[in-house]
């Protein structure tokens, strides 16, 4: 077994819990058929206690085990596992639910028993198109007419008709919801690539690519499914475009849908927690404290909807979303020292892989908690978290964090006092910037500022703060620059240094005014 499929196993044997791990033992001793067979339950035991995978040690403790039936043991077990974590989830999950019905109408089938079939096939056909699984409810159609047309089942007159009709319905179903959903996929790739734009000829390059791949279909025609990724299209294609209230009205329709039809939540929770999550950062990008807190708290009830213990998936990106809106909650206040008390939490959750966190989540998390310890005046932890981002190999996403995270470096290093550094790390910054296309008129401003610093005296460094707050005061109302504020709020930092304030202070008292 190649070390890629050992390192499979060891995952999917440290990704179960007890009850799992329980329902798998019993599983086996249920179904063993000779003593033989046992080995596999064995090297699961020594697999789950250990938690490596060490072939000489596992030689000698599984007696009667030879080098190289090894190979085939492991895959015996990992499919042993798959096998009875699908009987232990199947009440869990309808769509495994559904499939097994379907596999049911196929043994069936096969024994001849058709009538019996055609009516696991129907009560299935209907939830799935209750839920509306248009995918296998075509599967299931396209069986019973294989049965039809077979035998003489003598079912219900113009039976084939019927059947002719709801497949050709179905495939247009399908068709029209996949063309949604493979334009917001694309959509979220180019998000990924560029990020918001920061011009106008990015405008028109995400206004173009939007247009030219277009599904004809129109909303009131789609199915349940079809309007949500038709939401997600608009959503996605407004906020590259910096314009949040159009994002906020897909993004709301988009969690409706599922609000007005709670059964699709135990469908499909990850879409639902999606638009949640979308919403969400849309408010606070617009900067709506309340509309904001009551989604927060929308958020805050899911585990009342959607058992958490059973889908380790939506877990985590219950918990992913939890933890970056609680961040942005802190932004909002000003209380960036009481937001630190997320950080050990976050960082056991990244440090121990709970939840197999992607590489661009993570760097989001570190830039996050980075602006936290900034907010609190703790510039030294800071540059710790910017640094994993700094140092990343080649990351060919999220160039406008990248930007941020080495313009907020040299910031913190200022702070700190270390201006021989930051003349000597202004041209690691360049070097980067040069590369980054389009380069914002904020950016621009900022970086140019730290340039200057080592030549600016200290006696002459108040009067620069304020014509630097002018100028960035002056574009902040312009297409496009209103975004690096959301990331990184540079005017508060400078009218704390023009106050002799934090910045904590500063963006606290700002909120307490917008309050009252």
């Amino acid at each position: 077994m190649p070390k890629q499929k050992t390192d499979d196993l060891l995952k999917l044997v440290a990704s179960l819990n007890r009850a799992e791990k329980r329902h798998f033992r019993l599983f086996v001793k249920r179904n063993q058929q000779a003593d033989a067979e046992i080995l596999f339950l064995q090297l699961f035991n020594i697999l789950e206690r250990t938690g490596e995978y060490d072939e000489a040690y596992l030689l000698k403790r599984i007696n009667g085990i030879k080098k190289t039936q090894l190979s085939n043991l492991k895959a015996h077990l990992y499919k042993q596992l798959l096998t009875s974590l699908r009987l232990l989830n199947r009440n869990k999950d309808e769509a495994i639910l559904l499939r097994e019905n379907l596999d049911y109408a196929r043994i069936l089938y096969n024994k001849g028993l058709y009538r019996q079939s055609l009516d696991i096939l129907d009560k299935t056909k209907k939830r799935a198109r209750d839920i509306e699984v248009h995918t296998v409810a075509l599967e299931i159609a396209q069986f019973e007419k294989h049965i039809e047309g077979q035998h003489i089942t003598r079912s219900i007159e113009n039976r084939a008709e019927e059947l002719g009709e709801e497949c050709a319905e179905l495939a247009v179903k399908i068709s029209e919801t996949d063309a949604w959903s493979n334009l917001a996929l694309r959509l979220y790739g180019l998000y990924l690539k560029l990020g918001l734009v920061s011009n106008e000829q990015d405008y028109f390059m995400v206004q173009s690519f939007f247009r030219g791949q277009l599904p004809r279909s129109k909303y009131e025609e789609l199915d349940f499914w079809g309007k949500v990724y038709y939401c997600q299209s608009y959503a996605w294609m407004h906020l590259m475009c910096h314009e949040y209230p159009m994002t906020y009205r897909y993004t709301q329709r988009w969690v409706g849908l599922f609000d007005d039809n709670e059964r699709m939540i135990e469908a499909n929770a990850p879409l639902y927690l999606k638009g949640v999550h979308n919403n969400l950062a849309t408010l606070f990008n617009m900067w709506q404290y309340d509309k904001f807190m009551e989604q927060l708290s929308m958020l805050d009830l899911f585990p009342h909807k959607f058992d958490l213990t059973n889908n380790v998936n939506v877990s985590s990106l219950y918990y992913l979303y939890q933890f970056d809106h609680q961040i942005r909650r802190h932004y909002m206040e000003g209380t960036f020292k009481e937001g630190l008390g997320l950080v050990p939490q976050i960082m056991e959750v990244i440090e121990k892989n709970i939840y197999n966190w992607d590489d661009h989540r993570i760097m989001i998390f570190h830039y996050r908690i980075a602006c936290l310890y900034f907010g609190s005046g703790d510039n030294d932890t800071a540059i710790d978290y910017l640094n994993e981002i700094i140092n990343q190999r080649s990351p060919n996403y999220r160039s406008d964090i990248q930007a941020y995270a080495r313009i907020l470096s040299l910031i913190c290093h200022f702070e700190m006092g270390n201006v021989q550094l930051v003349e000597y790390q202004v041209k690691s910054v360049y070097r980067f910037l040069s590369k980054v296309e389009h380069l914002q008129e904020t950016q621009q401003y900022i970086f140019r500022f730290l340039r200057r610093i080592p030549r600016i005296r200290e006696d002459q460094l108040r009067d620069e703060f304020i014509k630097l707050k002018t100028k960035l005061d002056a574009i902040t109302t312009k297409p496009f620059e209103s975004r690096p504020f959301t990331f990184l709020d540079i005017p508060s930092w400078l009218q704390a240094k023009i106050e002799d304030k934090t910045v904590q202070e500063v963006i606290r008292e700002k909120f307490e005014a917008q309050r009252n």
